[in-house]
């Protein structure tokens, strides 16, 4: 027997495809189609198992070796209903999960189950597990025809959102207003001209909403708009039902405002969703990019003058050197001098705060500390002759996205009971972002310079130049004055107290500071913290 599936996102034709590739070929003449997806193949005729995911990693696939099988699935939640899959908790998770508000593959919270990560390949055979990464992006820096790549993009993405919607006018868009969600509802807006669906997402707090760049973007394309505005009291009542829904503790506060848009969209009629993710890792959209291209710059000056410039630096007498320029430009050649990845780390909480004074002794004697920096450092340095820019981008796309922002999105539309699709990460998209060069991609300081400049006749101006924002939450400020919230969040954190974690003097101490004039901080600490304890109580802990 030969049972092969496949994400149902895709062409029905997708599969058939698939068999005979496999079929004719083999499961390396398959893992070379370009058109390759999260897939699962048993072949009973040689005892075979093979679990592929997509160059991304658009959804995950978890797994556990028994003594004698493998068990799988495209959750960790199944995966432990196994009867021969422990539920037992992984310390090492734990920790990170506070380093990196979630939980980094291919680790999961899990001691027993695994999961993949994007463009792998896992074979089974005669009980032994053997993964390999069958691909790696090729990114060039030759001079190309920018115009006809922006052309190119344009087409791309239109071709992209046609697969994806087929004739299924029920089908709608995420817009938060910003260069990806606009682009993708333009191209919906393209293929069902006066009937694109858009889902929109508001606060009603200062800073938080984004509401009239939506509203541009909805006049430009002429979409059937529609828009809820997120409260307190909406967080009040999903928060516990959203912590749990998640497979493992996962700590972006965004998820609140996706699960409210997809719920928008549910109620409305709508099966499927397109959502924008993907653009700023693939164009460089990310403020963090252009602020470390400002580091590189200063290893471009003579070892001999960066020398004696930090000799001069470190000669100043002490009332000198913590005046604030002086001590600016200290601090500037004290990040320019840590290595990557590890510099992108500099304001994680982890990094600012003794790992002794957050957890518990007994905690610590089962973590590695160094682990979560070690696996950002093996990702950046994994493509080959990769630029400062395409490493950060090709760490991104397992940290951000295949581990954090489509986990979150993925999640949020299966619990409101929609499926979603990522037109922005098609693999000819990506491809093509491939051979953008570095400096074209982020051109000095302009974030997206070639995104930009390829959609201009595509978007309306005041989103090509708007400031980057998305669904943030406000969380930290509601957080000070609605007292639901706070009586419920507080309480969160001092039950996790009581659990083998953390010292309940830290968690005293960050309600504390919560309360300061340090509420931004320590609101989005206070989130992390109450939604492992929601998923902790939610999974029955």
């Amino acid at each position: 027997m030969l049972l092969l599936a496949l994400q149902s996102a895709y062409p029905s034709d997708g599969l058939a495809l698939l068999l005979d590739a496999y079929l004719s070929q083999g499961i390396d003449g398959l893992l070379q189609r370009p058109d390759v997806i999260n897939l699962v193949v048993i072949d009973e005729r040689q005892q075979k198992v093979f679990l592929v995911t997509d160059p991304i990693g658009l959804s995950h696939i978890y797994y556990a070796e028994t003594k004698d099988r493998l068990v799988f699935g495209s959750s960790a939640d199944f995966v432990v209903r196994h009867p021969y899959v422990s539920n037992a908790i992984l310390p090492q998770s734990v920790f990170d999960y506070v380093y990196f508000n979630h939980c980094p593959s291919p680790n999961t919270i899990y001691r027993q189950v695994k999961k993949l990560e994007g463009g792998q390949c896992l074979r089974y055979h005669n009980s032994q597990i053997e993964i390999e990464r069958y691909w790696q992006p090729e990114f060039s820096e030759i001079d190309c025809d920018l115009r006809q790549s922006g052309r190119d993009l344009q087409q791309s993405l239109i071709e992209a959102v046609k697969q994806r919607v087929g004739a299924e006018e029920n089908t709608g868009a995420f817009l938060s207003g910003g260069l990806d969600s606009s682009s993708v509802a333009g191209a919906l807006a393209r293929v069902f001209p006066g009937k694109a669906k858009t889902f929109s997402m508001g606060f009603q707090v200062a800073g938080y909403d984004e509401i009239e760049y939506a509203n541009i973007a909805v006049a430009a394309f002429n979409t059937r708009s529609h828009v809820y505005y997120v409260t307190p009291e909406d967080t009040v009542n999903a928060v516990p039902a959203i912590a749990a829904y998640y497979d493992e503790p996962f700590g972006n506060s965004s998820a609140l405002a996706a699960y409210y848009c997809a719920k928008l969209a549910k109620e409305s009629g709508v099966n499927r969703l397109l959502a924008g993710d993907g653009g700023d890792e693939i164009f460089a959209g990310n403020e963090r990019y252009a602020k470390q291209m400002l580091f590189e710059a200063y290893h471009r000056f003579p070892k001999f003058m960066a020398r004696g410039f930090e000799g001069m630096l470190g000669g100043l007498p002490n009332a000198i050197a913590k005046q604030k320029i002086p001590f600016k430009i200290k601090r500037y050649v004290e990040q320019a001098n840590a290595p990557m990845p590890d510099r992108l780390q500099d304001y994680n909480f982890l990094h600012r705060h003794a790992a002794a004074d957050i957890f518990q002794a007994d905690f610590l004697a089962q973590v590695d500390s160094t682990a979560p920096l070690f696996s950002l450092r093996e990702s950046y340095w994994r493509p080959a002759n990769a630029s400062t820019l395409n490493r950060m981008l090709y760490m991104d796309w397992k940290t951000t996205l295949h581990d954090n922002d489509l986990v979150k999105v993925n999640r949020m539309c299966e619990m409101a009971g929609v499926e979603v699709c990522y037109p922005l990460l098609d693999q000819r998209i990506i491809d093509l972002s491939c051979r953008i060069p570095s400096a074209d991609k982020l051109r000095g300081q302009k974030l997206r310079w070639f995104y930009k400049q390829a959609m201009a006749d595509f978007l309306p101006e005041p989103i090509i130049n708007k400031s980057k924002h998305g669904f943030g939450l406000p969380f930290g400020i509601w957080l000070k004055d609605h007292e639901p919230l706070k009586q419920m969040a507080y309480q969160a954190v001092r039950d996790l107290g009581k659990r083998e974690f953390f010292q309940p003097e830290f968690l005293e101490h960050a309600i504390k500071m919560h309360q300061s004039v340090h509420a931004a901080y320590y609101g989005e600490l206070i989130w992390i913290l109450m939604m492992l304890e929601f998923w902790f109580v939610g999974k029955g802990y």
